[in-house]
C-alpha cells in the first residue's frame, strides 16, 4: 500500500493526497508535485533546508548521528584504507574498482593532466594579488572553450571522458594559481608520480632542485582530499546541479561550483578558522574569546564549530584531528596554533553553552592547520577544497544527466512586492 500524506486547506476544505517516497536511508520525503495543481499553492522553504531537490545515490549523511557514507561506504573506512583517486572512482562509477580497473583509471587521469598551453596565458591577465579562487573559477570556465570534441552531455562515453579531464586538470589549474601569485614558473605534471604527489610537485618544486615530498605530507593531503570529496546537496553541489540542468558546458558547471564554494560560509570557513586562531594568539586568551562568543552583542564568533547539517560531532573532524596531530608530530613542526585549537576544542566541548547548542568542531576546524603545516598559504585553502570537491561535483553532474526526472531547475517564490499599478509619465511624478 502506498503511503500518502493528506494536506487540507482549512479555508476551502480542499484536499490533496501527496505520495510519501522512501529512500534507502534517511527520512521519507513528501512528493508535493500535485500541490499547486490541486490547491493552487507552493511550499515555502528558505534555503531549501527541508526540500529534497533530487534523487541521489552518491552520498548520504545523517547530521543527527554524525554519519557520512559515499556509495554506502563509511567515511571512516575510506579515510583509513582508501586513496583519493580510488574514492573518486567510487563516486563516479558507484563501486570500488578492481586492481585492473584502478590501474586503468589512474593511467587515464595521468594522460589528461596536461592543459592546453594557451590556458597558461590566462593567468597573466589577473592582478598579481588576485585571490586564487577568482583565478581558479575564471580558468575553469576558460577550459570549456578548449574541448569541443567531447561535449555531447547526453553521450555516456563523452561524459566519462569529460569527468576524467576535470579530475585530471584540477591539480594543474590549482598549482598554477599558487605559482602565479608567488612569481614562480609553471611546472608540467610528472607521470611517474601519484595524483596527490603530482599536485605537490607542480605546486612546490623548483626547476633547479630535485623535489620529493614526505610520505606523511602526501598522506595528509590525500586524506584531506578524501574528506572533502563530496558532501551531499550542499550549496556548491546544488549550484553545479542547477547549472547542469540548463545543459551548460560541464566545465562551466564546475566553475559555478567553484564560485559558490568561495563564500566564507562554505569553502572559505577554514580560512576563517586560521585567522581566528591567529587572533586568539595564545591558550591563555581562550577564556576571553569564549566569553566574547557567548555575548550576543559582540560580533566575534568561534569559527569551525557547528554545522548546517551535523548536530553531532562531524565524523570528518575526528579523522582530521588525528591526522593533524600525526603530521605535526612526524614533521617535527612547532605548531602553536594547533595547541590553541586543541585547548579551544576541549573547553568548548565541556562548556554547557556549546553543548546545548550542539556546536561541535567541524572539518574546517582542523583542515586549515594541516594546509598551513604543509606550507600552503591561507588564500589557497579554498582552492584546495575546490580541487577535492570537483570529484563530488562531477559525480553529481553525471548522475543528474541520467536522472529520469531531468528538467531545468526552476524554484518558485513568495512574491512580496507591489501589486499591479499604472505607469505615470515622468512629468507627472
Amino acid at each position: 500500500m502506498t503511503r500518502t500524506v493528506t494536506i487540507t486547506d482549512n479555508m476551502t476544505g480542499k484536499q490533496v493526497e501527496c505520495p510519501v517516497l522512501e529512500g534507502t536511508c534517511g527520512p521519507p520525503v513528501i512528493n508535493t508535485k500535485s500541490l499547486y495543481k490541486e490547491l493552487g499553492m507552493f511550499t515555502f522553504d528558505p534555503g531549501f533546508v527541508t526540500t529534497a531537490s533530487c534523487r541521489s545515490a552518491v552520498t548520504y549523511l545523517d547530521g543527527e548521528k554524525g554519519v557520512l557514507l559515499h556509495r554506502g561506504y563509511p567515511i571512516e573506512q575510506l579515510a583509513e584504507q582508501s586513496t583519493f583517486l580510488e574514492v573518486v572512482y567510487l563516486l563516479i562509477h558507484g563501486e570500488l574498482p578492481t586492481r585492473k580497473q584502478m590501474d586503468e583509471w589512474a593511467h587515464a587521469i595521468k594522460m589528461h593532466m596536461m592543459t592546453h598551453e594557451h590556458i597558461s596565458r590566462f593567468y597573466s591577465a589577473y592582478r598579481y594579488d588576485a585571490h586564487p579562487m577568482s583565478i581558479m573559477a575564471g580558468v575553469a570556465n576558460a577550459i570549456a572553450s578548449y574541448y569541443h570534441d567531447r561535449t555531447d552531455i547526453w553521450d555516456p562515453d563523452n561524459r566519462l571522458i569529460t569527468a576524467r579531464r576535470i579530475i585530471a586538470k584540477m591539480p594543474n589549474v590549482a598549482s598554477k594559481c599558487y605559482r602565479y601569485a608567488s612569481g614562480l614558473p609553471f611546472v608540467y605534471p610528472d607521470n611517474a608520480r601519484s595524483y596527490v604527489e603530482n599536485f605537490m610537485y607542480m605546486t612546490f618544486s623548483w626547476p633547479t632542485e630535485e623535489y620529493t615530498p614526505s610520505a606523511a605530507a602526501v598522506r595528509a593531503l590525500d586524506l584531506l582530499f578524501i574528506l572533502h570529496a563530496d558532501h551531499e546537496q550542499n550549496a556548491s553541489t546544488s549550484t553545479v546541479r542547477l547549472a547542469g540542468s540548463s545543459e551548460a558546458n560541464p566545465f562551466a558547471c564546475i566553475a559555478a561550483g567553484i564560485t559558490t564554494l568561495w563564500g566564507k560560509s562554505h569553502g572559505g570557513a577554514n580560512e576563517a578558522v586560521v585567522r581566528m586562531l591567529e587572533e586568539i594568539g595564545s591558550t591563555s586568551n581562550i577564556p576571553k574569546y569564549v566569553a566574547r562568543a557567548k555575548d550576543r552583542k559582540d560580533p566575534f564568533r568561534l569559527m569551525g564549530f557547528g554545522h548546517r547539517v551535523y548536530k553531532n560531532y562531524d565524523p570528518r573532524a575526528k579523522i582530521i584531528r588525528k591526522a593533524c596531530h600525526d603530521l605535526l608530530e612526524e614533521e617535527k613542526l612547532n605548531q602553536p596554533l594547533f595547541e590553541i585549537a586543541m585547548e579551544l576544542e576541549r573547553i568548548a566541548l565541556e562548556d554547557e553553552y556549546f553543548i546545548k547548542r550542539k556546536l561541535y568542531p567541524n572539518v574546517d576546524f582542523y583542515s586549515g592547520l594541516i594546509y598551513q603545516a604543509l606550507r600552503i598559504p591561507t588564500s589557497m585553502f579554498t582552492v584546495m577544497f575546490a580541487l577535492a570537491r570537483s570529484a563530488g561535483w562531477v559525480a553529481q553532474w553525471m548522475e543528474l544527466m541520467k536522472d529520469r526526472d531531468f528538467r531545468i531547475g526552476r524554484p518558485r517564490q513568495l512574491y512580496i512586492g507591489r501589486q499591479t499599478r499604472d505607469y505615470v509619465p515622468i512629468e507627472e511624478r
